[in-house]
């Protein structure tokens, strides 16, 4: 599969990292879908059924950590791969990964890290 037939969305409060994402993210050919909140979340992915779903878990509100444990316990979104994307250190994220039972983390500020762990996790939910 080719990263154009591959979708993604993003999902964090901060309209910087939103945009900054989205543009880096297209121009490696993914069709990247953003939105700003937690609240609605679920309907849209419902709707938009992305190949990969990037999560901030610090959130006004819902939480990413909450909103994770709402898609894995709803039927028609427990399948679709979420991956954190957050500046939380890496141990947390490893512990709420395995918690919230999704598909890894990534960190916040390295773009090369960015690239290859968005590849490599729609690599491995298609297989």
């Amino acid at each position: 599969m080719t990263t154009e037939n591959q979708s993604i969305l993003l999902i964090d409060d901060d309209a910087n990292y939103l945009t900054a994402t989205r543009d880096l993210l297209e121009t490696q050919g993914y069709t990247v879908e953003t939105y700003n909140q937690a609240f609605g979340a679920t309907a849209l992915i419902q709707k938009m059924r992305p190949n990969l779903v990037l999560l901030d878990i610090n959130m006004p509100g819902l939480s990413g950590e909450n909103l994770a444990r709402l898609l894995r316990l709803n039927d028609n979104t427990r399948h679709i791969p979420i991956v954190f994307h957050s500046s939380n250190d890496e141990d947390s994220l490893r512990i709420a990964v395995s918690r919230y039972r999704v598909t890894g983390y990534i960190c916040k500020g390295n773009l090369f890290e960015l690239r290859q762990k968005v590849a490599y996790y729609l690599r491995r939910s298609n297989n």
